[in-house]
């Protein structure tokens, strides 16, 4: 199953006070990327980060984004942009 250019159109919504959000189609689903750090991706119409140290403080549930991959952060709490923010400059900075 692909994402949907939809949800796809609400997470980038969800997280334009970042500066430099870019998104990249990749086979059906979409890669994020911060400043250039690949930090997550929407998979099945599902927002998935990538696990460091630093946000494994936000408790987030582990998901497989595809068949054979390393499992990531799935992000459920999509309403607060706050949130949000703080989870993806946290992300990032451990991804430098």
């Amino acid at each position: 199953m692909s994402s949907s250019n939809q949800f796809k159109d609400f997470i980038l919504e969800q997280l334009r006070e970042l500066d430099n959000i870019t998104c990249k189609a990749m086979m059906g689903e979409f890669l994020l990327y911060h400043n250039g750090i690949l930090f997550g991706g929407i998979y099945d119409d599902r927002f998935l980060i990538k696990k460091t140290h630093s946000n494994k403080g936000f408790s987030l549930a582990e998901e497989i984004p595809y068949e054979s991959a390393k499992t990531m952060y799935m992000v459920e709490n999509l309403d607060d942009v706050d949130y949000l923010n703080n989870l993806i400059k946290t992300t990032c900075e451990d991804l430098k």
